[in-house]
């Protein structure tokens, strides 16, 4: 488990400082309009490209399994069909629609004028320059899937180093370059994530890492396939819709409070910046937990994919209390760090990361739980656990709130948290049930015929899908 964890919660960690960069680089040069623009413009564009991506959730689960039975032409197959979804997604869907929605989608969140302007060329950028970092979730889940999550952490450390140069030169301008500002992040991610997923792409292509596209393989889409990544990946991208439209929601409670802007400056870089360190550090605890579950399941071993889950969360758990440690001894500090120093704001975000101290315990433990579910091909319990805990409970406490006049921003911090307290028991319970042991998972049009499960000893996980002999 920890072979596989490390590289993927590494790498999370280290992508979670593009956005660090973003925001403390535009916290300097521009203000603090500039952090809520970007922290508005990238909550909205999660809401659209984490359902385009749902199919590579699906492409994990068909993965797995086919890695865990010693199919790796399977594998190959199913990465390919995954590559040619999503070049037709972001070039032909998400660019277009994006760019023309950007400016309704923005009047959704009732961002202050001053953020709104820098908002817009921020999140258009983002959707027309989406196909890179489509690319990257594609290459990362499958090759980790597949029982490599070093090569993604490798490309990662690419990407992030490539966002820094950039990012230097774009946001503040150099010699005849322009400061483009808050879209100068927007174009360094872009750029940096295409660079790096053509290198990614080429690797495969060359068979060089353990998914290959060999010459041998049907070009053509295979309509059985497409079918089965859609089948497995769409609940988890209208999952992936409800927790960032929740997200979204709530930076429209917080457009409400009376200091609206220096609420949502605190929002983008207390939540969506800091406490990344917890979330997409679990979210690779998380991808790891469903790529063992998944192969172990695909081996005829279910215990094994319990055992998987089980550490995955006391990893996590381990993590999140010296973070939130962080966040109660260096609040000042760490929100200094990012160009933050209005009185207003620093009270905000000091406040916002008390909270997230202890939320984190339990969105870190619903993660991995969330792995094990997605990774054996239950990708609908998490759906309608997330619409009761990211939206039911803490939209319904807002709206309360707000009916009574009793909105304020401490306690939109605690419907925070209360959403999250309520995923992770959900969840747990729904994985102890054990309903994803009987989940049937067939790769093509017609179900594969019935094979006897290949029992694989603990020191041989995850298979390699290159050579299925040897560990990877």
């Amino acid at each position: 488990m920890w072979r596989l964890a490390w590289p993927t919660v590494l790498q999370n960690m280290i992508g979670g400082l593009q956005g660090i960069v973003d925001h403390v680089m535009v916290g300097h040069y521009v203000g603090f309009t500039g952090n809520a623009a970007i922290g508005v413009g990238w909550q909205i564009f999660l809401v659209v490209v984490v359902f385009i991506s749902s199919l590579f959730t699906g492409m994990g689960v068909l993965v797995a399994r086919c890695a865990g039975a010693n199919e790796p032409e399977k594998v190959n197959r199913v990465v390919y069909q995954a590559f040619l979804t999503s070049v037709v997604l972001a070039l032909g869907v998400l660019a277009p629609l994006g760019y023309l929605l950007a400016p309704r989608l923005l009047e959704l969140v009732h961002a202050a004028p001053e953020v709104r302007a820098a908002a817009l060329p921020y999140l258009r950028t983002m959707f027309m320059c989406s196909i890179g970092q489509l690319l990257y979730f594609m290459l990362a889940g499958a090759l980790r899937a597949a029982g490599d999550a070093r090569t993604p952490l490798r490309i990662g450390l690419w990407i992030v180093g490539l966002n820094v140069a950039l990012n230097m030169v774009l946001i503040r301008g150099l010699g005849p370059i322009p400061g483009f500002g808050a879209q100068g992040a927007a174009l360094g991610t872009s750029i940096a994530s295409a660079l790096a997923s053509g290198v990614g792409i080429w690797l495969m292509a060359t068979g060089r890492v353990v998914v290959h596209f060999s010459r041998s393989m049907p070009k053509r889409p295979d309509w059985g396939i497409i079918r089965s990544l859609f089948r497995f990946g769409l609940p988890a991208g209208v999952q992936g819709v409800a927790m960032n439209v929740a997200g979204v929601m709530l930076l429209r409670f917080i457009g409400s409070l009376r200091y609206s802007a220096e609420a949502q400056a605190a929002y983008a870089v207390g939540y969506t910046e800091l406490f990344s360190f917890i979330t997409w550090t679990s979210v690779g605890l998380m991808g790891a937990s469903a790529a063992i579950a998944g192969q172990n399941l695909g081996a005829g071993r279910p215990d094994r994919s319990v055992r998987a889950v089980n550490v995955a969360a006391r990893f996590g758990l381990m993590i999140a209390a010296t973070i939130g440690a962080l966040f109660l001894l260096f609040g000042n500090q760490l929100l200094g760090f990012f160009g933050l120093h209005d009185p207003t704001v620093l009270a905000l975000g000091r406040s916002l990361l008390r909270y997230l101290s202890v939320s984190g315990l339990f969105i870190t433990v619903a993660l991995t739980y969330t792995g094990g579910l997605q990774g054996t091909g239950d990708t609908r319990s998490p759906l309608f656990i997330t619409l009761v805990s990211q939206i039911g409970v803490p939209l319904g406490m807002c709206a309360f709130w707000q009916s009574t006049g009793g909105l304020d921003a401490s306690r939109i911090w605690l419907a925070i948290v209360c959403g999250h307290v309520t995923r992770c028991l959900l969840t747990v319970g729904r994985f102890y049930q054990g309903h994803w042991q009987s989940i049937a998972v067939h790769v093509g049009e017609a179900p594969a015929p019935t094979k006897v499960p290949i029992p694989v000893a603990a020191e041989s996980l995850p298979v390699s899908a290159a050579n299925p002999e040897n560990p990877s």
